[in-house]
């Protein structure tokens, strides 16, 4: 395999014909509006109350002259609860209607490859157990994420391999009150991968350039990006929570350009899920990596060692940045970029520390 190519975030230079995007289709036969935005379920279930009987006059007569009584209308029966066969009848049914979708091509992918009702019905839900029970995340600051329109999440990475990312995914996707979805911005790297490069489209995933966030931005999504980059995830154990360079601003002049707000995210105990003592740089580039982890587990315990170590974990969005007070020409301004960029990382940082003070135990 040849050596991956790194892409900075900021760099809009084309890119190598490694990486191909994804064909414009709805699904294997079917057909695909460009750009539209289709969802697959409403989060939002409306209940009609019912309504209650009436007392009303037999006709051609006056209640007021009536020398009996007046009975009340008999009210209706109450609805009887629905037998507990029907929910899991209901269950079985929407399994092989989506099954019946997934085989017709009768589903909707974006202009990325993203496909929503596949991320909903089966990729959360086998992310979901690893979240709750395995790392136990805790969700902090949710209610800075706006309801609606672009924004872009900005966020340490650690942990040798990209779960990190995984993670806030969910905490996003399950804890947000609109129900958002985050799309994150990858190295091309994971895209030459297989099965992992189906997998990392269909989640809504897509290549870590100036290109592609803008046009995320522009049609209101959430982003999200993680600047360190190979220089955070894959950094020896010694260095954790100790925040990498954040390159040269790109994230900053995307939020700028689209005046979308940035939201500083800081993620605590992914550092110690698989502990970097070593890295086999030579075997890297063999195989080409940016770097091969040597752990205490791996790879010394073989498939065991890969299993990472079940740390407790704390993740917490803190309070946007405005972009959209500034002139268009502000993205230009390499000072300015900077600054931001250094509020940023300085924000991100003073949080990691903070979460560190708090936490009890890496496991609890």
């Amino acid at each position: 395999m040849a050596d991956a190519k790194v892409i900075p975030f900021d760099d809009d230079r084309s890119r190598g014909s490694a990486v191909q995007r994804p064909q414009r289709r709805r699904g294997p036969g079917g057909r695909r509006k460009s750009g539209e935005h289709v969802p697959v379920r409403d989060v939002r279930q409306v209940r009609e109350s019912r309504a209650t009987g009436d007392v009303q006059a037999l006709p051609g007569r006056d209640a007021a002259q009536d020398d009996g009584p007046v009975t009340p209308a008999t009210p209706e029966p109450a609805e009887q609860t629905a037998p507990s066969g029907t929910g899991l009848e209901r269950r079985i049914a929407g399994g092989l209607s989506f099954l019946r979708r997934r085989l017709t091509g009768d589903y909707e992918v974006d202009d990325f490859g993203y496909d929503e009702e596949l991320t909903d019905q089966v990729l959360m839900s086998l992310l979901r157990p690893v979240y709750e029970k395995y790392f136990r995340v805790d969700v902090k600051g949710i209610e800075n994420i706006p309801a609606e329109g672009g924004a872009l999440i900005v966020s340490n990475h650690s942990g040798t391999l990209p779960l990190d990312g995984l993670m806030m995914q969910v905490a996003v996707h399950d804890h947000h009150p609109a129900g958002r979805h985050l799309r994150l911005l990858a190295a091309d790297l994971v895209f030459v991968l297989p099965v992992v490069n189906e997998l990392a489209r269909k989640l809504g995933h897509t290549l870590a350039c100036a290109e592609d966030a803008e046009r995320l931005l522009a049609q209101g999504e959430l982003v999200g990006v993680m600047p360190e980059g190979f220089k955070g995830i894959g950094k020896p154990f010694s260095e954790r929570y100790k925040l990498q360079r954040f390159g040269r601003g790109g994230f900053v002049s995307t939020a700028l350009r689209q005046g979308a707000p940035i939201i500083p995210c800081s993620v605590v105990g992914a550092e110690e899920i698989y502990p970097l003592i070593g890295n086999a740089k030579t075997l890297a580039r063999l195989l080409g990596f940016p770097y091969f982890p040597l752990t205490p587990t791996f790879p010394w315990l073989g498939p065991l060692g890969a299993v990472p170590l079940p740390t407790k974990w704390t993740i917490q969005f803190g309070e946007p940045i405005p972009t959209d007070g500034y002139p268009p020409e502000a993205a230009e301004d390499p000072m300015l970029m900077f600054n931001l960029t250094d509020q940023v990382r300085e924000q991100i940082q003073h949080t990691l520390y903070k979460l560190l003070v708090q936490r009890r135990s890496v496991f609890f």
